[in-house]
């Protein structure tokens, strides 16, 4: 593999984690929301379909050796609604609750939407160490070919 598939590789990542994180904060911003901008019910919460993609083209591909065959990167492929139902509660003052009282809410877990950013946030910070430690070791082939 050479440094620029390394480093397409890692940007994938970078970008596909972006977007990630934006969805999760999108949900996490819509916690409380009772109506879209359509008015039709609650948000309802977001994820992020990641799908791997190949790094080369056709032609570069089949211009490399066997080990390099396999490589890829992810991109992302689709940002898809939740099927959860909405959470009823109880608040009859509300301007949004129905004849009973209830108000739906989107059913989005705060702590699971937590975990979730973490974990998106630690997949970006090892994508962007890896694309360091490929500038790192590009910087130190040149300086043995001095």
């Amino acid at each position: 593999m050479d440094f620029s598939t390394a480093l397409d590789i890692g940007s994938s990542a970078l970008s596909a984690q972006r977007t990630n994180l934006n969805v999760i904060s999108m949900n996490l911003a819509n916690i409380r929301s009772t109506k879209t901008v359509n008015g039709e019910g609650p948000y309802q919460r977001k994820s992020v379909v990641f799908e791997s993609t190949p790094v080369d083209s056709p032609f570069s591909k089949a211009m490399q050796g066997a080990l390099d065959r396999d490589l890829s990167g992810v991109k992302v492929t689709g940002v898809v609604n939740d099927n959860r139902p909405p959470r009823l509660v109880f608040e009859p003052g509300h301007p949004d609750a129905d004849e009973n009282g209830y108000v739906a809410y989107p059913d989005i877990n705060v702590v699971e939407e937590m975990a979730n950013m973490i974990t998106t946030m630690r997949s970006y910070e090892a994508s962007a160490a890896s694309i360091s430690t490929t500038k790192s070791m590009f910087s130190k082939a040149l300086e043995i070919g001095r």
